[in-house]
């Protein structure tokens, strides 16, 4: 359930509770689902911020430059890593 699904349950649970008259069906409590659509996609709003939000990641790289005392060679070293949460 992504942020648009979320927010259209939280809207249907908001009409379904306030807009409609309660007794459209006579065994049915259509305030109460209502209800649970808003609980429910309000949920599944925390849940998909949390998990599918913007991360904040790094990479950081790394280049270092050496010459061997013993041969005269010079060595180059890449290093890439990422840092996240």
């Amino acid at each position: 359930m992504r942020i648009g699904s979320s927010i259209f349950l939280i809207a249907l649970g908001a009409i379904f509770a306030f807009a409609i008259a309660g007794d459209v069906v006579p065994y049915f409590d259509i305030h109460m689902v209502g209800y649970i659509l808003m609980v429910v996609g309000i949920i599944g709003l925390i849940v998909s911020i949390v998990m599918f939000g913007p991360r904040r990641t790094r990479r950081v790289t790394e280049s270092r430059t050496m010459v061997d005392p013993a041969t005269g060679e010079r060595i180059v070293t890449n290093d890439s890593r990422d840092t996240g949460i």
